[in-house]
């Protein structure tokens, strides 16, 4: 079995999963690749962004297990503008469902990243401001982003995932499948969070 490696740019509403859904689109919507190839990890439904494929057995089991603590980066479009102090609070960690987050690195964005636009646009209030954070995790806990941001005050209006460890969305279209090249593969095989343990 030849190993094999992709990334996918998953539009906003599309269930991460192949199996066919009555109402929801879903990857096999976009996607036809061998049987044996699954995504690692999930991007939830109203996410967007990179998503990586692979039939690799040791590298899903990295990815997934929390140990390794791997670099997951998004972009995060939330209700009003966060303070210092709330910067602070996700970075440090908060307790969502009685266990406080981990680390992470998180930037109060000074200018709105260049994107595609979302189909359907999120919905506006004129008489509240939006701004964007980049938030880098190192643990992947069910809606984990869109819980911290609210526990701040600024609930989560649009989350982009745009790297896995060295692997960007970087020039990858929305609904876009691309092969990983070999020095991607390397690069991400390397990774620290492959040296641990």
């Amino acid at each position: 079995m030849r190993p094999q490696y992709y990334i996918f740019n998953k539009p906003f509403r599309v269930l991460c999963q192949f199996s066919p859904s009555a109402n929801k689109l879903t990857l096999s919507d976009f996607l036809s690749l061998p049987k044996d190839v699954y995504p690692i990890g999930r991007l939830d439904y109203d996410s967007e962004g990179l998503l990586l494929l692979t039939n690799d057995g040791v590298l899903h089991d990295r990815l997934i297990n929390p140990k390794f603590e791997h670099s997951r980066t998004y972009l995060v479009q939330v209700e009003g503008i966060p303070n210092n102090q709330a910067i602070q609070k996700l970075s440090n960690g908060i307790i969502i469902q009685g266990k406080k987050t981990k680390r992470a690195n998180v930037k109060l964005l000074e200018t709105e990243p260049e994107i595609w636009e979302r189909n359907p646009p999120i919905r506006f209030r004129k008489t509240i401001p939006t701004s964007w954070l980049e938030i880098e995790l190192f643990e992947g806990r069910n809606r984990q982003i869109r819980k911290m941001t609210a526990a701040v005050g600024h609930p989560t209006l649009r989350l982009i995932r745009t790297k896995i460890e060295s692997l960007t969305i970087e020039n990858l279209s929305v609904e876009e499948l691309r092969e990983l090249n070999i020095d991607e593969i390397k690069r991400l095989l390397q990774s620290d969070a492959f040296g641990k343990g």
